[in-house]
């Protein structure tokens, strides 16, 4: 680190510890726009014997656990980079490194698993229905399947699924500690639009070093520093994938896009299936050209949905193309007739059309002769 980073960061240190509690507000306002503070303590964390570490740590504990929104997500961003510090170290075994990274992570987590109270948080998911539409889809395009669906969800079978209450951990262990990853890994995602840019690209590059470190790939992608093979669970690279799908189409497309096949990539020897599963329906859903530049800003998922303007389709029935229709009937039935007199049907069709004139929905049938 240079001499003005350090100084920028034994900066910060001191003035919050010096804030009066009543400017809070304000200073947490301020801190998101120091992007050379960012910077700096993304350094910091990076370097694992740096005497600036335990200090930082510390004072982003105290962010977390001050109340305050803002400095709340501001610790948040760095999430990603210290996990990834934390996992590193401890695949080279040199735990003792690791201890104010380990401690800060605990500290999150324990905080997040109850609520203010101090009672233990169960987090729940109502599984959409496919009957009912959304921006996703419409019923009536999956057919028999929208039935089936509609038919479970009037009698009250909507499928809920829990998350905890989660025990609270006073050390971080090879058994409890993707348990623990995965649980901040989604706190981290539900405030992903909170995220800054440089903390979706902390994300992305992380979840590709995770995924290929001690693998060959590692060589193609050219990372230096770790060669041994991190341990991962199947529930924290489903984490990863819901951060990678939001930065795919938040400016971080080239980046987001590498760490997806490094994810599919390590899903592969894994054999995991639940990433394999979500991972290919993201890849699949990806437009078929590339963005033209990662860093265009914001953008959106392209869906298809009902119109809400009003409109009339032109073969909207009323009583004037009644009268009109019944009138070329009577007047042209010889063209109906066969040769020998008798009638003969040469086609019926009944054409079904949902018309949209403002609120109300006319059903207009036309039977075509």
């Amino acid at each position: 680190m240079f001499t003005s980073e350090i100084g920028i960061v034994e900066e910060w240190l001191s003035e919050f510890k010096t804030l009066p509690e009543t400017s809070l507000p304000n200073y947490a306002t301020n801190l998101k726009d120091k992007s050379s503070l960012v910077s700096s303590l993304y350094k910091v964390i990076q370097e694992p014997q740096s005497e600036l570490l335990e200090p930082v740590c510390h004072q982003l504990f105290e962010f977390y656990r001050s109340g305050e929104e803002q400095l709340l997500r501001f610790t948040l961003q760095f999430l990603p980079e210290l996990i990834w510090c934390y996992l590193a170290v401890s695949a080279s075994r040199n735990v003792h490194s690791s201890g104010c990274i380990e401690a800060l992570l605990l500290g999150v987590y324990n905080l997040e698993i109850v609520d203010k109270q101090g009672h233990s948080k169960v987090l729940s998911f109502t599984i959409p229905s496919l009957s009912k539409p959304s921006v996703y889809h419409e019923p009536s395009s999956i057919g028999s399947m929208a039935l089936t669906e509609s038919a479970l969800s009037q009698h009250g079978l909507s499928k809920v699924v829990y998350s905890g209450p989660h025990p609270q951990r006073e050390m971080l262990t090879a058994q409890n500690r993707f348990e623990v990853l995965t649980f901040l890994l989604l706190c981290y995602n539900a405030a992903l639009t909170y995220m800054p840019s440089v903390s979706l690209q902390s994300l992305c590059q992380i979840c590709s070093r995770i995924c290929v470190c001690g693998y060959p790939r590692q060589h193609v992608r050219k990372y230096k520093g770790v060669s041994n093979r991190i341990p991962i669970s199947s529930g924290f690279m489903v984490q990863m994938l819901t951060g990678v799908y939001f930065a795919l189409y938040n400016g971080e497309w080239d980046l987001a896009q590498r760490a997806l096949d490094d994810i599919i990539y390590r899903a592969q020897l894994e054999l995991y299936p639940e990433p394999l599963l979500v991972a290919n329906a993201i890849k699949a859903s990806l437009p078929h050209g590339a963005m033209k530049s990662s860093k265009e800003g914001t953008r959106c998922i392209q869906v298809e949905i009902t119109p809400t303007s009003s409109r009339i389709s032109r073969n909207a029935v009323t009583s004037m193309s009644i009268r009109g229709h019944r009138w070329k009937r009577h007047g042209k039935n010889s063209s109906h007739l066969s040769i020998s007199g008798s009638f003969t049907i040469l086609s019926a069709v009944v054409v079904l059309e949902l018309v949209t004139l403002g609120n109300s929905t006319i059903v207009a049938w036309e039977r075509k002769c």
